[in-house]
This record gives C-alpha cells, structure tokens and sequence, in this order.
C-alpha cells in the first residue's frame, strides 16, 4: 500500500469515529440493524490491517554532575596579651599607745600577838593489886563400864498365804426418766399509767445592786537609787616564763668488738729427706678487734626562765547614787448603783396520761420421757493362795565390860599481886607571844608607752600575662556529585490496526482489533 493511501484511510477512520457510533459507526455497516442479518460477510473482507507509525516519546536522563561546596570550620587561635593587675600587701607599722598602769606596791608588816597555851605535866604512880587466879588441876582416873550387845541372828522360814481378788463384772441396763420442761409463754398487755410533768413558767423581776468601784489615782514621786558600778583599773604584772631551746650534741661512742681469724707468717726450711726447700704455713689464732668509733647527734633541749611583764585589768567596785522618779498607784473606792433584770422560773406541775404495753410470761410445765442406758459394775470376790519365803531376826543378849579413862578437873585457887605503873596528866597554863607578819598594799600610778602594730594595705601594680582564644571561620571546599535530570525526545516505532472499510465488521470486532 502506497503512503498516501494510507493517510486518507486514516483520516476516513477517525470522521467516522468522531460521529453517532449507534447510527453512523463504519458508514452503517456496523449499526445495530445489521446485527440480524442471514449472511455474514466473509472473513478477508472482514479482517484489520496492520501498520507500523513512528510515535515521538519523551524520556528523562539523570546525568551526574561533580559540584564544588565550601564548609565553614573554626580555627582556635590564642593571643597573648599583658593586662594590669593590682594586688594589696599588708605592711605592718607600729604606733605609740600611752596608758596607765596601777601597780601595787606590797609591804610586809609585823604585829605582836599574846597568846596563851595550856602544858600538859605528866607525873608516872604507881599501886599493888591483889586478884586472885583459879588455877585448874588435872587427875586421870579409871572405872569398868559393863554393857550388853544384842547379836542378830536370822533364819529364813516359809508360809502359805491366802488372799482375795475382787473381780469387777460389768452389766448394761436401761431406765426409763420422766421429767418436767418449763417453757415460757408470752402475753401483751397494756395499762394507762398517769404521770406528772412540771412545766416551766418564766417571770421577769428587776432589783437593784450597790456595788464598790477602785478607781486608781496615780502620783509621781522620787527616790534615790545606790548602784554598784565596777571600775577597770589597768595595772601590769612580771610572771616569769619558762621557755629554752633544743641544742645538738655530738656524743662519741665506742665501736663493736668483732672476732676474726689470723695466721700467723710461715717459715721456709730443708726438707731432710728430699733436701728441698719448703714452706711451713704458720698457726691459726682467733683475734679480736675494735671497729672505729662513731659520732652521733643529739637534740638537748635547754630549759630557759623569761620574765616578762602581762598587762593585767581589775574591776573596783564604785557606788553611783541617781533620783529615779516612780509612780504610785493609789486606789479610791466610789459607791455605784444599777439596775438589772432576771428571771425567775417557777415550776407548774401538769398531770397527763399514757397508755404502755407490757410482756407478761408466764411458765407452763410439761412432762416428759427418755430411756437412759446405763452401765453397773458389780464386784464379785476370788480366793487365791501363794507360798512366801521370809526370814526372822532374833536377838541374843551378850554382856561384856570395857574400862574407860576419864579425866577430872579440880579448881585451885590461888592469890597473886602486881604492881601497876599509871601516868597522871595535870593541864598547866603558859602564856607566850609571837610576831605575826601581814601585808600591805598600797597601789602606785604610773604613765607608760607602747608600741601598737598595726596593718595598712598598700596597693602594688603588676604585668600578668594572660592567653585568650579567639574562634577564625574558614571556608574550606570539598566536592558534591549530584544527578541532574535531562529530557530527552526520541522516535519509537508503534504498530497500529486499520479496519477495513469494505467489510461488514460488527463494532466489537472493530473494538477488539484497535485495543
């Protein structure tokens, strides 16, 4: 098929599409009236052609692109710079204070004292004393005791006892027990009870009441008041002071004896039988030796007295006298009168009547029956017989006689005399007289200078040297790859279908071939 041919075959598809697909679609040959025909038309004439058209397509490329960015990095840089700095140092200076001192100058003074004593005189006396002394005496006698023993003597004999067991036999019986219930019954009851009720009755009365007011009445007046006020009085005491100092020795001491082993020197001599010279090691001894001394140090401390002067500070009581005014309070009675009410309640008894219900329970008994088993125990009596060994002690008498030493005590008494030396002591009164020493103070003013230290800050001015930092941005590149995209346009062959005008093709067909 030649191109133009081609072209007008398309356009001819594309008018009859865009009119009535119903009533026009294919020129009418493939309207619905069609569709109930006999004779289909056959299939060659029937059938789509097909072609190849080129279509324009639009397609996007993504080329990569390397991109040159730059980054911002701090750089710490550190500056020295010098500053001006002030610091304060204390210096200490000294400054003349005058003060007064009170010193106590201290006298010693005697006085005569008389006095009296009382001697003790002892005088040594001297007297006989009879007494008289039991004195006891001993003698040893001998008397013949005679006394009986009872010996035991035992035989062992046999006998047949007879005894009887009480058997318990054991037999069930039943009883018949009546007794007797009391089982309450309950009534209710009522009753009219009256009762009295007091009612009160407020009446109002007025009275009036003298009363006493203390109205207070004030004066001022003065007085004088003695204080005790404690006056320092500064004065300066010498104590003495113990104080010293460490001082370093050198003390020598010997050193250690040690033993060691000595030879002594050898002796050169002809051998006799060789006729040879030889050598003859001298003796071993032990000797001992002193190492050299040493020298060691020693921290004495050294004691020291310092008198030095404190100043010391005493209070003396000083009596201030001042007027101090006060206030009196005087009190005033005044005679008053008022007027009040009250009330006065007086109780009106009122009679009335209620109505209570009571329980009344009253007992009714009733008899009744049970069967109660029960168990007697009747003892029934067993004679039985045993043989039993026993032994029997008899006692024989036998007389002996002993002999027994006794000693008696005899009472002597007997008369003696000493001489019993005593001491009397007799008070004799002395009188005597002794200096007693006392000490007197009197206190002495005197005007003295000290020095005072005392701290100035003074300012001084120095150079430090200080580093700081400091941040320097700096833009270093790096390189970025990144895709750009690209349209492109290019022609793709596409494969289309033509139906064929002259056949008589139903609209699916059509439909289906195009699709």
């Amino acid at each position: 098929m030649k191109p133009s041919r081609k072209s007008l075959l398309l356009a001819v598809v594309s008018v009859l599409l865009a009119l009535d697909t119903v009533t026009a679609s294919y020129l009418g040959v493939a309207s619905y009236r069609n569709c109930g025909i006999v004779q289909p038309e056959p299939f060659c004439q029937a059938r789509a052609e097909y072609h190849t058209v080129m279509r324009t397509r639009r397609r996007v490329v993504f080329d990569q692109q390397q991109v040159t960015c730059y980054k911002t990095v701090y750089e710490t840089v550190m500056d020295t710079k010098e500053i001006d700095c002030i610091k304060y140092v204390n210096e200490t200076k000294l400054r003349d204070v005058q003060y007064t001192v009170t010193r106590p100058i201290y006298e010693t003074k005697y006085r005569t004292c008389n006095y009296t004593i009382t001697k003790p005189v002892w005088e040594t006396k001297t007297r006989n004393i009879n007494y008289t002394v039991r004195k006891p005496v001993w003698e040893t006698k001998t008397r013949s005791v005679p006394y009986s023993t009872i010996k035991p003597v035992w035989e062992t004999k046999s006998r047949t006892l007879n005894y009887t067991i009480r058997k318990p036999v054991y037999e069930t019986k039943i009883r018949t027990t009546q007794y007797t219930v009391r089982r309450p019954v309950w009534e209710t009851k009522s009753r009219t009870v009256n009762y009295t009720v007091n009612k009160p009755v407020w009446e109002t009365k007025t009275r009036t009441i003298n009363y006493t007011i203390r109205k207070p009445v004030y004066e001022t007046k003065t007085r004088t008041v003695s204080n005790t006020v404690l006056k320092p009085v500064h004065y300066t005491k010498t104590i003495q002071r113990r104080t010293g100092h460490f001082e370093t020795e050198i003390i020598e001491c010997p050193g250690p004896i040690r033993t060691r082993v000595v030879r002594d020197p050898g002796c050169w001599t002809c051998d006799p039988c060789t006729g040879r010279r030889i050598f003859i090691p001298g003796s071993c001894r032990v000797v001992q030796y002193q190492c050299p001394p040493r020298q060691i140090c020693k921290r004495v401390w050294v004691p020291e007295i310092q008198t030095c002067e404190i100043p010391c500070v005493r209070y003396q009581r000083e009596v201030v006298q001042k007027q101090v005014p006060y206030t009196v309070c005087r009190w005033v009675n005044e005679q008053k009168q008022r007027t009040c009410s009250y009330r006065v309640c007086r109780m009106v008894p009122e009679t009335k009547q209620k109505t209570i219900s009571y329980n009344v329970c009253r007992v009714v008994s009733e008899t009744k029956t049970r069967q109660t088993p029960y168990t007697v125990c009747r003892i029934v009596p067993e004679t039985k017989s045993r043989t039993v060994n026993y032994r029997v002690c008899k006692m024989v008498r036998e007389q002996k006689v002993k002999n027994i030493q006794y000693r008696v005590c005899r009472i002597v008494p007997e008369t003696k005399t000493k001489t019993c030396t005593y001491r009397v002591c007799r008070m004799v009164k002395e009188t005597k007289s002794k200096q007693v020493p006392y000490t007197a103070c009197r206190y002495q003013t005197e005007k003295k200078v000290k020095q005072v230290p005392y701290t100035v800050c003074k300012p001084v001015h120095y150079t430090r040297t200080v580093v700081t930092r400091r941040c320097v941005p700096k833009q270093i590149p790096y390189t970025v790859t990144r895709c750009v995209p690209r349209v492109i346009c290019e022609q793709v062959p596409v494969t289309i279908c033509v139906p064929n005008p002259c056949g008589l093709l139903r609209r699916r067909i059509l439909l289906d071939c195009c699709s």
